[in-house]
């Protein structure tokens, strides 16, 4: 789908939109001779492959696997909202970002189509990054309380951002079989951060089934029955070597949730601390 030359916002420079891997989209951890997944042999291969997390993240911002997600990403990223019209939208897979070693691993759902779809960072963008980055920032986690695109300054210190579905899906439910296809990701970025990897905080019941999912793909031991998802609902995973690995449950930062109070900040704040 062929794109517009609009200012990106954090640096005034024009990019396309949707934004082409190499054309120096602020953050952009992919180049020109990324290799594309196509499907989902080639995600897992590329997955498999990948040697770093800044490796990884290149690959997944480029993956082309599922044919539903690519069309409505960059359609949207095209059509966008008329309160962004005149920006750029990034309109590709958001790989997760923050802090290499990180202990703590907050897990999402999935890009928001005017939010990381846009912005290129996954949860910035919209109300549930403002939630959730606020939140890290009151936790130590953050340098600043928000998050608005790739260059604007943002760091995380011990803590790493992902989620089981990369591309944005429409009506925020990813297929069954996105979710497969998107699984080899995951998997690989719990392999490369396992070494100082303490927690992961789960943001809602898809992050948590898909969390013990991967777990039990790479060979750790989840208790039985499966645990089941709530906020504050804790799990103790346990890797092959016996190292443990803490699961905590917390409701999504949807607008859903915030807005009518099932979510509050003090219940976000008290699962962040959790993580330490």
């Amino acid at each position: 789908m062929s794109g517009v030359l609009l200012p990106h916002p954090g640096t005034g420079a024009p990019f396309a939109s949707p934004a082409p891997p190499g054309c120096g989209w602020p953050g952009d951890p992919a180049g020109p001779r990324t290799p594309v997944a196509d499907d989902d042999d080639a995600v897992a291969r590329l997955a498999a492959r990948a040697g770093s997390l800044a490796e990884l993240d290149a690959a997944v911002s480029v993956c082309r696997a599922c044919p539903r997600l690519v069309e409505w990403r960059e359609r949207v990223a095209v059509d966008k909202r008329a309160a962004y019209a005149d920006e750029p939208y990034w309109g590709r897979p958001a790989p997760g970002w923050g802090d290499p070693r990180a202990r703590a691993l907050i897990v999402g759902l999935a890009p928001a189509a005017h939010g990381a779809n846009r912005t290129g960072r996954i949860f910035t963008g919209d109300r549930s990054g403002d939630w959730l980055y606020a939140a890290l920032h009151r936790a130590g986690f953050a340098n600043r309380p928000d998050s608005v695109h790739a260059a604007d300054g943002l760091r995380l210190t011990g803590i790493r951002i992902t989620a089981p579905v990369h591309c944005a899906p429409p009506a925020n439910r990813p297929a069954a079989d996105e979710k497969a296809a998107c699984a080899p990701w995951l998997d690989r970025e719990l392999e490369l951060l396992d070494a100082g990897l303490e927690s992961v905080l789960a943001l809602g019941g898809i992050a948590w089934t898909e969390t013990l999912k991967a777990a039990r793909r790479l060979g750790w031991s989840v208790p039985r029955p499966a645990p089941r998802f709530g906020h504050g609902a804790e799990a103790r995973l346990e890797r092959p070597d016996g190292r443990p690995l803490r699961l905590v449950g917390c409701y999504h930062v949807s607008q859903q949730n915030t807005f009518t109070g099932r979510l509050t900040e003090a219940m976000l704040d008290e699962a962040l601390a959790r993580l330490r």
